[in-house]
């Protein structure tokens, strides 16, 4: 895991969505598609946020409008990003060092970052159980 890059270490693209989605659209676009984060976006691409299944819960536990709430209001801004070059060890650091489930891998353009992927806990586990 050590070379293997974060892109060929992929197993899924990325999900996204824009700061006005309401939280019950975005529960629902998490089931459908069976993932447990979208990526927030603006209009041109550029990365915004993440808001997750924890976020959405975070929501309903705090009030009882929480699907009319909107993703922007619920979403971190403080998304921990990692470029396509860095290898599956770096996520793996990053995962354990910040106590979190998930980063976004970004390409850097004129705009500034767009993401291309989501990398977890479970595509570490995943090529780890696969290493020789």
């Amino acid at each position: 895991m050590k070379t293997l890059t974060v892109l060929k270490a992929k197993r899924y693209g990325v999900y996204t969505c824009h700061t006005d989605l309401t939280l019950r659209e975005a529960a629902r676009k998490m089931v459908d598609q069976d993932i447990s984060s979208l990526v927030v976006v603006d209009d041109g691409g550029v990365l915004l946020g993440i808001v997750t299944r924890v976020d959405l819960m975070r929501a309903r536990h705090a009030g009882e409008n929480w699907g009319d709430v909107t993703v922007g209001s619920a979403m971190s801004a403080d998304v921990v990003a990692v470029s396509p070059e860095d290898t599956l060890d770096t996520v793996m650091s990053l995962l354990l060092e910040r106590h979190i489930h998930r980063v976004v891998v970004v390409r850097e353009e004129d705009n500034g970052p767009h993401p291309v992927a989501v990398l977890s806990a479970a595509d570490v586990v995943y090529h780890m159980a696969r290493e020789g």
